[in-house]
Formats: C-alpha cells, sequence, structure tokens
C-alpha cells in the first residue's frame, strides 16, 4: 500500500519597515539575492546567538575529567 506524506512548514506571513540602507547592506555583504533571504538569515543568527549566550550559564557548574594533551590528534 502506497501513501502520500506531505510535510507543512509553518509560515508567518507580515509586512515590516526596514531601513532600505540596512537591507541594502545585508543583501551585498551575504550575497543573498531577496529581502525574506536576508530577514531569514538574520533571525537564525539571532537565535544561535542567543543559544550560544546561554552556555554562560555553565561558567563553574561543569567539572573537566581528563587530560586534553593525551586527547589532542594533532601532535
Amino acid at each position: 500500500m502506497l501513501r502520500k506524506l506531505y510535510t507543512v512548514e509553518a509560515v508567518m506571513r507580515t509586512n515590516i519597515v526596514i531601513d532600505d540602507k540596512l537591507m541594502s547592506d545585508a543583501l551585498t555583504l551575504t550575497g543573498l539575492k531577496t529581502k525574506k533571504d536576508a530577514v531569514e538569515l538574520g533571525l537564525k543568527i539571532l537565535i544561535n546567538l542567543k543559544k550560544q549566550e546561554k552556555i554562560k550559564e555553565f561558567r563553574g557548574k561543569l567539572k573537566w575529567e581528563g587530560y586534553l594533551d593525551e586527547m589532542r590528534t594533532d601532535k
């Protein structure tokens, strides 16, 4: 029996006002072709940065066990 599988992509349509120079610079520097791509890349980068900031919460809370010199593969 064959079944068709469909994926649904969550999409939010919105209108926003963005500084023309800011958008132009973003497109030029990234090489992206569309404003949508630039906005999505910016959101992904922002999310990744915020996730990385959470790593700081572990400072001083993790215990290292092992010998770094033995683990290195570039000897």
